[in-house]
């Protein structure tokens, strides 16, 4: 549009100025020659403010595209940096885990065997019931306690759960059969436990019945009296009948308890 603008103003100047001549075919000759000079120019002239007007877009392109990846990057650069940050918080706290491991598994081991060491002194102590189990499963924890392959954690979760097990016996009722040695005879009888409190047996004919004297550490015999009291405990603990008051003989408290 520019161009066209351009080429008529100057084809109308030609014409007036070829109007306002004396008529000669050298001067109209002339005139011609500096009009298509004139208008030539214009067009190099225009041509060459087209051109610089394209580079100049082509240079506002890549500015703006330069500016957009500077920003890019910038906030990419922001977030590695964010990133970093964390990773070295990271990493000074799992240092820290690492040396305050490095002292718990010290201290674990003597733990481990002084807790293994307090429930065998318990056990010893305690009614003398599930003797085989007990002893078994102390036999495994001492065993383990030795093994390379098997790391402390997993050894003092043994442990716990020993300890657990036999906790678990102080809050529950038990009716199970096994053998009794009494005067170096042994002999199946059934048993009754009662939590920690007190522990029965009776034989299957209901021939003897007794419990644990904790106070003289040996079997007593008790009266025919009690042989219904312990046959419908057993009943109970084995749940073949609906809980009851027993009447039983129960150890007297130790000092201190």
């Amino acid at each position: 549009m520019s161009i066209t603008r351009h080429l008529l103003q100057y084809f109308v100047l030609g014409f007036f100025v070829l109007l306002s001549m004396p008529v000669n075919s050298g001067h109209l000759h002339d005139a011609i020659k500096t009009e298509e000079s004139t208008q030539n120019a214009a067009i190099q002239s225009q041509k060459k403010i087209d051109g610089l007007s394209s580079k100049t877009q082509k240079i506002l392109e890549q500015y703006r595209s330069v500016n957009y990846q500077t920003k890019t990057l910038l906030s990419y650069n922001k977030h590695l940096q964010d990133l970093v940050a964390s990773q070295k918080k990271e990493k000074a706290s799992l240092e820290q885990q690492l040396r305050e491991i490095e002292v718990t598994q010290r201290e674990i081991v003597p733990l481990i065997l002084r807790m293994l060491d307090n429930l065998e002194k318990f056990i010893a102590l305690d009614l003398p019931f599930l003797p085989e189990e007990r002893k078994q499963r102390l036999s495994k924890l001492k065993a383990m306690i030795t093994r390379a392959d098997v790391s402390n954690a997993e050894k003092f979760r043994r442990i716990i759960e020993a300890y657990q097990i036999e906790n678990e016996y102080g809050n529950t009722i038990e009716a199970y059969r096994a053998g009794l040695t009494l005067e170096g005879e042994t002999s199946s009888v059934d048993f009754l436990r009662l939590g920690r409190v007190a522990l029965y047996y009776q034989r299957f004919d209901g021939s003897e019945t007794g419990f644990w004297n904790k106070e003289q550490n040996q079997w007593q015999i008790l009266s025919n009296d009690y042989y219904n009291a312990i046959r419908n405990g057993l009943r109970i603990a084995r749940k073949e009948t609906a809980p009851d008051l027993l009447t039983l003989p129960i150890p007297a408290a130790e000092a201190g308890q």
